[in-house]
């Protein structure tokens, strides 16, 4: 039976669930406070990562993370402040950074990867996309002894999850990257993963959707649910007053903000990434992250783009100049031949990544609302799990059986 269903979140996980509801023959809209052209969906590497099945919140992270504040260009910066939501997070973060947790994530974040990555070819293939996807895998490289038996480690994890990973010398790192001088140690190849450039995707799906019916109600906020018996039977914007049968709450870092509305205090916060863009020939051909530094670099059609940090540091998209230098400095150290000037690191922009305490994100309905179903908490894996996560929001509210098993990724969830 077809509903009228208000998707709230232009991103790309909104845009996902839009498009296999869509296909499920519903009538959708999609509301966003902003213009949909920036933000964590387009400023992101692009990667499809099977490889990334660690979650954030492992064993030693808090402990890096205390350390890392007193270092304003660290990989992780956790800022500390006075806020109750805040400090819940932050108590429930370091319960989950056990082993426990990680073998209970490492399952359902390589599921979940998995599948995006067989719906990102069905997509492009069923619906003649032409946004940019390869498949060259990714190069963890590192600079010292310790990182690299650290990463040998995870890869002899992934390895026995079944995924093609393989550690390569100096010389089958030349090999690979033979236009660009790298200063490593080592590496590890994970041939399982694939890489995109964001804009792309997110400029041809939103046209699709369009001439699909699908309605856009840009720069336009929700600011209230109005509920009745557990049930949303309007929300109220700060223009108008909308009705619908079914609603997804897609809003990626804002979402806990709304889930107070039903009752759900959903832990949740906001993890700012910068990229910089260079238009200079790099000659790299592979994707890879300096794994000491934690920077993620990737070939994209046309330009290369160099990603990192993770900043908790509450709502702001304001741009720390010295977390860009960081950056800049360590693309310098692995490649020593690239070299960022000023213009490219002015105009350097940045996401917010929705963080869960688990590092699982939030997919289905909360027992306190029967007709919205929550979809956010991805972290840093947004874009690589973005099409799974549609779907199983399109099989949620259609009442299909869910290509995955979701459990552990319920809003309801204690930690």
């Amino acid at each position: 039976m077809s509903k009228k269903i208000i998707i709230i979140g232009g991103g790309i996980i909104g845009l996902c669930s839009a498009y296999y509801l869509k296909k499920e023959g519903h009538s959708i809209s999609i509301i966003d406070q902003s213009n949909m052209d920036s933000g964590a969906s387009y400023v992101n590497a692009g990667f499809l990562t099977p490889s990334h099945i660690i979650p954030l919140s492992a064993p030693g992270v808090m402990k890096k993370g205390f350390k890392w504040m007193l270092n304003p260009a660290s990989p992780l910066y956790i800022k500390p402040r006075l806020d109750v939501d805040f400090l819940k997070w932050t108590y429930a973060f370091n319960k989950s950074c056990t082993a426990t947790n990680v073998k209970k994530a490492i399952p359902l974040i390589k599921e979940l990867n998995l599948l995006s990555q067989t719906l990102y070819d069905a997509i492009k293939q069923d619906e003649n996309f032409t946004f940019h996807l390869e498949k060259n895998g990714l190069l963890m490289l590192c600079q010292t002894d310790k990182m690299l038996e650290e990463e040998l480690h995870t890869a002899r994890i992934a390895k026995g999850e079944g995924l093609d990973v393989s550690e390569i010398s100096l010389d089958e790192l030349k090999i690979l990257e033979p236009k660009i001088s790298i200063s490593a140690v080592g590496a590890i190849h994970y041939k399982c993963d694939s890489h995109s450039t964001p804009q792309e995707f997110m400029m041809e799906m939103k046209t699709y959707l369009k001439n699909e019916g699908v309605q856009f109600l840009t720069n336009e906020k929700v600011e209230d649910l109005v509920l009745v018996n557990q049930k949303i039977v309007s929300l109220k914007t700060n223009k108008q007053t909308l009705e619908a049968d079914e609603f997804v709450l897609a809003a990626g870092s804002w979402s806990a903000f709304l889930t107070k509305k039903i009752g759900l205090n959903l832990l949740l916060q906001a993890g700012k990434g910068y990229r910089i863009n260079t238009h200079q020939s790099t000659g790299i051909s592979i994707p890879a992250i300096l794994a000491e530094a934690k920077v993620a670099v990737t070939p994209m059609n046309g330009y290369t783009r160099f990603a990192g940090t993770m900043e908790i540091a509450g709502i702001n998209n304001a741009i720390n100049t010295v977390r860009v230098e960081a950056i800049s400095k360590a693309v310098s150290k692995y490649y020593p031949e690239i070299k960022l000037n000023d213009s490219e690191k002015n105009e350097a922009a940045s996401g917010l990544r929705p963080i869960s305490p688990d590092g699982l994100p939030y997919i289905g309905k909360s027992t306190k609302c029967s007709n919205l179903t929550i979809a956010t908490g991805h972290a840093m894996m947004g874009w690589s799990m973005a099409p799974a996560t549609g779907k199983l929001v399109s099989e949620i509210i259609s009442e299909k059986h869910l290509s995955i098993a979701i459990q552990n990724c319920h809003p309801d969830r204690t930690f």
